[in-house]
């Protein structure tokens, strides 16, 4: 969700079927996925992506996604795979716990949690932040996103990961996005830390830091802003990102990703 102070404005998502001819192999096979913000965008992708690789998924949206998420949906069981949907709102703490309850209900075990819900303000002068709007940013990106690791990681093991989607705005800044900036380096900083903590119990927890991401449907002004904003002239499209958090929910990780930020800038990953 984004916010231009005018009122919170929902990013439209890609038309579906935009995404990359993608082949699975069964890396991700029985294993139980829930991702926040899996509707539209990049978790879209990631949800069917993964869904292609053998996982039931959950969808954790907000309820004004609720027809994205259906359609969603339809493509998940498309891959004869099971999807359940959880409606609300994520910046709310009891929501991020029921939607973990509900994920269980359904499939019994998780083996990856994928955090990709996010807010934005966007402001070109700082005095203009409005101090609620600054709250709610970080309400709805840095601890929403501790909320759903804390209610998950009674319920997964060994082997397991969580997975975090950051930004490349966290390190390189933007002059519209300011508290934007600061929450995603603050989920670097808790990637890191939550990593570090978890070594013990065999749970891999990584980011994704995407830099800009293709829209096929974007509001004029948005446009404008992200465009000048951007360092490469091609965006990533949601798909080819999408394929770095499969890897990292895979066994392949395990082998040596006790953390790692995969870092895209447009079309070049670092």
């Amino acid at each position: 969700m984004i916010d231009t102070g005018k009122g919170p404005v929902q990013r439209r998502s890609e038309p579906i079927g935009t995404f990359i001819q993608y082949e699975g192999s069964g890396k991700l096979k029985g294993q139980k996925i829930l991702i926040t913000d899996g509707d539209s965008g990049i978790g879209r992708l990631v949800a069917i992506l993964m869904a292609k690789e053998g996982a039931d998924i959950t969808i954790a949206h907000h309820p004004e996604k609720s027809e994205e998420a259906e359609d969603t949906r339809r493509l998940v069981e498309s891959e004869d795979r099971a999807c359940l949907l959880v409606a609300g709102d994520l910046s709310k703490r009891e929501y991020c716990r029921r939607a973990v309850e509900a994920h269980i209900r359904r499939f019994k075990k998780l083996n990856v949690l994928v955090n990709n819900a996010s807010r934005q303000n966007m402001y070109r002068d700082l005095s203009r932040l409005d101090h609620n709007r600054i709250g709610a940013v970080f309400q709805g990106n840095v601890v929403q996103t501790i909320a759903m690791a804390k209610y998950a990681l009674p319920f997964m093991s060994r082997g397991d990961s969580i997975i975090n989607t950051t930004s490349v705005i966290h390190s390189h800044g933007s002059h519209t996005l300011v508290d934007y900036a600061a929450t995603k380096g603050a989920m670097v900083g808790f990637t890191q830390s939550l990593a570090a903590q978890l070594i013990p119990k065999g749970i891999r927890v990584n980011g994704v830091a995407p830099g800009d991401i293709y829209k096929a449907v974007q509001r004029a002004a948005e446009r404008e802003i992200w465009g000048r904003n951007r360092i490469l002239l091609q965006s990533a499209e949601p798909s080819e990102v999408a394929t770095s958090f499969v890897f990292l929910a895979s066994s392949k990780a395990s082998l040596y990703c006790e953390f790692n930020r995969l870092r895209f800038v447009s079309n070049r990953i670092h």
